[in-house]
């Protein structure tokens, strides 16, 4: 029989056990063409994924923790998304995937493989504004301007979701029709955070947009 000694050296820990057989579990499910790429020893394994993003094909090899955030920031270079909290409860990332707002720090990029995302940068240009930058110009609806990106991405989707009668939480009845109302737009924008506290600014822009009073 071995001695104590010999076999110590050959123990496991129940976390390298557990950690052990969730990356076969991972390993197994994956299709071959999504498996991580073979990199040197020690380099960190990357993964295809495959977005458009404000309507270019962009294709990138990404560490599989990567956020959908930092595949914007750090590798597409399209800086207008800001990092806020980094924990999903200021907005300030928020960005349009698939006609849909969320908060890009939450999603990891490889969940978006082949979806298509809008970032503030698709939406208009200097020259050409959409029509809810222009109206955060005409009503000030910013100050420091780190929000902005954010909230005018958020003020989009949501007059997409009034339109679309998405219900919301302030709704009695969830299968009446969404009206645009200063209760409605406060819930839905509640979400997006402004620090310098230009709601009264911000709420005015997106009515004037939608052809409503705030």
């Amino acid at each position: 029989m071995p001695a104590m000694s010999d076999t110590a050296e050959f123990a496991l820990s129940r976390r390298g056990v557990l950690a052990g057989s969730a990356a076969s579990a991972v390993a197994a499910a994956a299709p071959a063409e999504t498996m991580p790429q073979r990199t040197p020893s020690g380099a960190t394994p990357t993964m295809p994924v495959r977005l458009t993003v404000n309507g270019e094909k962009r294709e990138l090899a990404l560490d599989p923790r990567t956020t959908l955030l930092d595949a914007l920031r750090e590798h597409l270079h399209l800086t207008g998304t800001k990092k806020g909290c980094d924990h999903g409860q200021c907005g300030a990332c928020t960005v349009i995937v698939e006609g849909r707002r969320i908060n890009s720090c939450l999603s990891l990029a490889l969940q978006h493989d082949g979806d298509e995302i809008t970032t503030i940068e698709g939406l208009g240009t200097p020259d050409k504004l959409h029509p809810m930058q222009a109206a955060f110009v005409k009503h000030d609806g910013y100050q420091c301007g780190y929000c902005t990106p954010g909230q005018i991405c958020s003020a989009v989707a949501v007059l997409d979701e009034i339109k679309r009668d998405v219900p919301s939480h302030v709704q009695g009845d969830l299968t009446a029709k969404a009206r645009f109302s200063n209760m409605e737009l406060r819930e839905r924008m509640s979400g997006n955070i402004c620090r310098c506290g230009a709601y009264s600014n911000i709420a005015e822009a997106v009515a004037d947009v939608a052809g409503e009073r705030a």
